[in-house]
């Protein structure tokens, strides 16, 4: 009999299908996966899917609904309909047409951590690693950008121009658990060690960090800086990654309590469930998937350039 790790290998093949992870799932999870990376990186690699006619998407609602923009022609699935994104929630379409007829003289930049309807609305979409290059790329001076207002502030600290957050507290709850207090505490515990913060944390984590970076910017970060030790302020599993990737270095969690619960849905046995019946199929309206397809590829041939 198949263990689920051989039968999730033996209907990967059967099957002609692939499967894509995010840096914040577990690490059996990332281990099963053809492809980990942080958002901008499974936006790009869902965008250059050629071999496979099936994706099993394992992170949040948001990620799948662009694979499946970006792949109208095979089948995405998702383990469990549940792997909701909240702040992607805290956005939707006709609040972003609301703030476009409030301040008609802007562009609007969404965050990726947004649903499919809100992405139709805007002009260019971003992630936390290409967020700057992406503000820079638009003629506008004024930005509409959302939904996290941490990042938000992140960008206008790098740009001359003006950033409107939409809405006004949007946020990610696992990088609001960050505060001044943990990382005090741990600099003076771990006096060498480079502390690296993701820009979802709020404004005075992000000033306390020798660096803000988003998760894939942390992985090339760390393989090529000197230091040996290093405090991550993301989701706790993201230490996974670094760790396996960097085993002669020492990563400590900023927090081990800081856990995206809908990440955490996602496990060997619902990914195989989910090879095997061929649920759950992640659609996007066709009106909504055309016209989010012409911010996601704006984002992509900027990050490319």
């Amino acid at each position: 009999m198949l263990s689920d790790l051989q039968e999730i290998e033996r209907l990967k093949k059967e099957k002609n299908a692939i499967i894509l992870a995010h840096n914040y799932q577990t690490g059996d999870i990332q281990e099963i996966a053809d492809f980990v990376g942080d958002s901008l990186e499974l936006c790009i690699k869902a965008s250059e899917i050629d071999e496979s006619d099936i994706v099993v998407f394992c992170g949040v609602d948001f990620m799948a609904e662009t694979a499946a923009i970006l792949n109208p022609n095979k089948k995405i699935l998702i383990p469990d309909t549940q792997a909701k994104c909240p702040m992607a929630c805290m956005l939707n379409a006709k609040d972003v047409k609301k703030f476009k007829k409030m301040y008609p003289d802007t562009a609007a930049v969404l965050y990726v951590n947004t649903l499919a309807e809100a992405k139709a609305e805007a002009e260019i979409l971003c992630t936390s690693s290409n967020a700057v290059k992406v503000v820079e790329s638009i003629p506008q001076e004024k930005i509409l950008f959302g939904p996290d207002r941490n990042l938000a502030w992140y960008v206008s600290k790098k740009v001359n121009k003006e950033i409107i957050p939409m809405p006004s507290q949007g946020y990610c709850y696992v990088h609001k658990l960050f505060d001044l207090g943990d990382l005090h505490f741990l600099r003076s515990k771990y006096h060498d060690a480079e502390i690296l913060v993701h820009p979802e944390c709020d404004p005075e984590v992000q000033n306390f960090a020798d660096n803000v970076l988003s998760t894939g910017g942390m992985i090339h970060h760390v393989a090529r800086s000197p230091k040996k030790t290093f405090i991550i302020c993301t989701e706790v599993d993201m230490v996974t990654r670094l760790k396996r990737e960097n085993p002669d270095k020492t990563f400590i969690p900023a927090l081990n309590d800081a856990i995206c619960e809908n990440m955490k849905l996602y496990t060997i046995g619902n990914v195989k469930n989910c090879l095997l019946t061929g649920e759950y199929v992640v659609e996007v309206d066709k009106n909504i998937a055309e016209k989010a397809k012409v911010a996601i590829k704006r984002m992509i041939e900027v990050s490319k350039n």
